[in-house]
């Protein structure tokens, strides 16, 4: 299997910016057992404000949504800013399954969770 992203294209891709002290971070690829660790990983490196852009997420299983859960409850706990960004039902059912697409701040645009949490 390839590693650090040589050979076959990597199925998971993460960036980050800063915007108004906020950490942005961009998400693409599948978010699956596979990748959980990259993405666990990257995640603990973030700020405490965070911005999950997932626009770019072309599947997301339980697992994943658990870490993006446990990310949404430590930001709370700290009082921090936390905003989900370009989550589509058609990669991120299980969002919606298990209920935590009406509790999560989820919004449309980046634009729209700064306006809402900056």
């Amino acid at each position: 299997m390839p590693e650090n992203g040589e050979g076959s294209v990597a199925a998971l891709s993460l960036t980050s910016s800063t915007v108004n002290e906020i950490t942005v971070v961009k998400v693409d690829g599948v978010l699956d057992a596979t990748t959980r660790e990259q993405f666990a990983d990257y995640l603990s490196l973030s700020g405490p404000d965070l911005i999950l852009d997932l626009a770019g997420v072309t599947f997301m299983d339980s697992r994943a949504l658990g870490l993006i859960v446990h990310q949404w409850q430590t930001s709370l706990a700290a009082s921090s800013r936390f905003a989900l960004v370009g989550v589509e039902y058609s990669k991120s059912k299980v969002m919606w399954i298990t209920g935590l697409a009406q509790r999560l701040p989820l919004y449309d645009t980046l634009d729209d969770a700064l306006a809402a949490i900056g």
